[in-house]
């Protein structure tokens, strides 16, 4: 697949896309940091946005979607979280900034007091594709069932011997008779860019990446400070 840049922007104009959300309220106060405000996005039903820097607008779609609309030119670049990005067969992205934002872990979880079902235990997910790399990779045979939520219930309903599901507190596992097994992978919110943009649009997307990477770095080297992201 050819990466494309939509010609409808002005050139030097950069789209970022963001998910609603834990990561929106987190990606909007970390552009804040570098001076980037955007008005009236928690009331507008508008889904892109201009911003108090007129070579950047923000869009807003789902999360999963966000790769999709950066790797086809509908956007320059994204912000998504790890998750969403590992359950891609291939990527078409560049991935330059660990942004630090919307932390979680992904976790192979089940009852506390039971076993593995079986030689072939059911194991319920929205995350088939890592799932199913995780199992192969320490040659595990089990069934991945396709959930879009509610991951937790599958196991007390029979559904399920097991989930893997993104946890942050452990607390919902916990109110629901699971723990956690193994760690899969720990999950933040990732800067990714469109090829073509990179190219095209080398010196704004890279001017973008350079302000965003020196707020994250101002940030981890102050953890105990004020914070806004």
């Amino acid at each position: 697949m050819t990466a494309v840049v939509d010609a409808a922007r002005p050139e030097g104009r950069l789209t970022l896309a963001v998910s609603k959300g834990r990561i929106l309220d987190q990606a909007l106060a970390l552009l804040s940091e570098i001076g980037i405000e955007v008005a009236d996005i928690a009331t507008s039903r508008r889904l892109v946005f201009a911003t108090s820097d007129p070579r950047i607008e923000v869009m807003i779609i789902r999360a999963q979607d966000v790769p999709t609309f950066v790797e086809y030119g509908a956007a320059d670049l994204g912000i998504a979280g790890k998750d969403v990005l590992m359950e891609r067969e291939r990527s078409e992205l560049y991935e330059p900034l660990d942004l630090g934002i919307a932390r979680c872990r992904l976790v192979l979880a089940g009852p506390h007091d039971g076993a593995p079902g079986g030689p072939r235990p059911r194991v319920a997910t929205k995350y088939v594709r890592t799932a199913r790399r995780y199992f192969a990779a320490r040659g595990m045979q089990v069934e991945v069932i396709h959930l879009y939520g509610s991951m937790e219930i599958a196991p007390r309903v029979g559904l399920a011997d097991q989930i893997v599901d993104l946890v942050d507190s452990g607390a919902t596992l916990r109110a629901n008779g699971l723990v956690e097994i193994a760690r899969i992978a720990d999950i933040s919110s990732r800067l990714v860019v469109n090829k073509a943009a990179m190219k095209m649009k080398h010196a704004p997307v890279r001017e973008f990446i350079a302000r965003l990477a020196r707020a994250c770095a101002a940030r981890d080297a102050h953890p105990a400070g004020p914070r806004r992201a």
